[in-house]
């Protein structure tokens, strides 16, 4: 086992910065993913391959799981925020 000393008030915030900037990364793959899916449907639907509607219950079910993800990394990010914070 290797001793560790607890670690300071300033440790903790730079730590809680770091997860911010991993829940900003996380939720900027995700609009990625969004665009990038959007972006298929939309050819679908110019190929004719899709009818108008399907492209547009495609593309809100796309932003459905979007806004779903986008809460589970807020949440992660938060709990694991007071977590760090706990002395």
């Amino acid at each position: 086992r290797v001793p560790l000393p607890p670690l300071t008030e300033e440790r903790r915030r730079e730590i809680t910065k770091v997860v911010r900037a991993e829940g900003e990364d996380a939720k900027v793959a995700i609009r990625n993913l969004r665009r990038d899916a959007n972006d298929a449907i939309k050819k679908t639907e110019k190929a004719k391959e899709i009818t108008e509607d399907e492209a547009k219950k495609g593309t809100e079910k796309v932003q459905k799981l979007t806004d779903k993800v986008m809460k589970e990394i807020d949440a992660a990010a938060a709990n694991k925020e007071k977590e760090v914070m706990e002395v």
